[in-house]
């Protein structure tokens, strides 16, 4: 049974959204990845065009998924910001690569300030740092280590 209870909230799902951008129409990422709505890459491909409603649809399942992931992996107990900041995290890098991450081991561990310290390592994109990444991981550094309430 998973210790974390936890969904994105209203003001974690608007930095999502605010972080990763919203377009209807499937452009190519940095990494090179067919993206449309609010990061969402699941079968998209050029030429694809997308209403707000569909977006909004994607967003809500695509967030269910970095959701359940922090719920399986994650034995740590979190405020509202630290799991918002983990679910931009886990949204943006995968599942997979959150699974395996140092930041994962750390959190399990108890240690938050040294995992927060990881989120600025997240920041390249097929091993180029991307300026974006950077800015966005010190944003969810910021946010995990915010007190929540």
């Amino acid at each position: 049974m998973s210790l974390i209870k936890q969904r994105t909230s209203p003001e974690g799902r608007e930095l999502i959204a605010a972080r990763e951008g919203e377009k209807l129409e499937a452009y190519l990422d940095s990494g090179g990845v067919y993206t449309i709505g609010v990061g969402h890459t699941l079968n998209v491909k050029k030429g694809d065009k997308i209403t707000k409603e569909q977006s909004d649809e994607f967003l809500e399942t695509d967030l269910q998924v970095a959701e359940n992931a922090i719920k399986l992996f994650v034995n740590t107990p979190l405020n509202q910001n630290m799991f918002d900041a983990l679910v931009s995290l886990v949204f943006n890098i995968g599942v997979e690569a959150f699974r395996k991450s140092t930041l994962l081991k750390l959190l399990n561990m108890g240690l938050l300030k040294e995992a927060a310290e990881e989120f600025p390592r997240w920041n390249k994109d097929n091993g180029k740092v991307v300026d974006g990444l950077t800015k966005r991981r010190l944003s969810e550094r910021l946010q995990f280590l915010t007190p929540y309430g």
